[in-house]
């Protein structure tokens, strides 16, 4: 028999492409986490429209709505305690946490980036890559940490840089490999958590 399923939070900012991957992979009934819910910090979050497609509860707590980053953060808190998660995964979240909202979190919050890390922590890794001539770029899931994308890695996908790549060309390969390794780190996160 399974293993009682995880429940995880996502927090977003955008379309939600990697929160559509954890959210098809735990239709799985044998998947070992369930999605409890999903919040972004944007109301216009284009991915809290598709969560509720699938049935999954969705809401907006904008940044703009608060006069500090730490009431933003209280609010951050107040709906995860509502939804009781195990597990936060952070799916295009462009925020950086503190350390505060992090510590009742500690090796339970998770967050997928676009390069190898420590490669390329922060923004335009494609750019960075192809600017640098590497031969190999990729993804990464790791623990959230209040440095920026500085969390130990859970799991690594490589791709290719191909001699004719563009930014696009090789962001939409990296997109692939992070909506295939997402749902498999968040599985072996909550299997390790049993």
């Amino acid at each position: 028999m399974d293993a009682p399923r995880k429940r995880a939070a996502i927090l977003i900012s955008g379309r939600g492409s990697n929160m559509l991957a954890l959210i098809e992979a735990a239709e799985d009934a044998h998947y070992p986490v369930e999605i409890a819910g999903v919040i972004s910090d944007k109301a216009d979050a284009g991915g809290l429209e598709t969560a509720r497609g699938h049935g999954i509860p969705a809401v907006a707590v904008p940044r703009g709505d608060y006069a500090s980053k730490a009431d933003h953060e209280h609010a951050l808190q107040a709906e995860l305690a509502r939804l009781d998660p195990d597990i936060v995964c952070l799916a295009g979240f462009m925020r950086l946490l503190s350390a505060e909202f992090l510590e009742p979190w500690k090796g339970r919050i998770i967050n997928i980036h676009p390069s190898l890390l420590p490669k390329y922590k922060g923004l335009d890794t494609h750019e960075r890559a192809i600017e640098a001539r590497d031969t190999v770029h990729g993804c990464s899931v790791h623990h959230v940490t209040a440095g920026m994308d500085d969390g130990p890695v859970i799991m690594q996908a490589e791709v290719p840089v191909l001699p004719d790549d563009t930014p696009e060309t090789l962001a939409a390969r990296v997109l692939a490999e992070e909506h295939r390794m997402y749902p498999l780190a968040l599985a072996e996160l909550a299997r390790s958590a049993n």
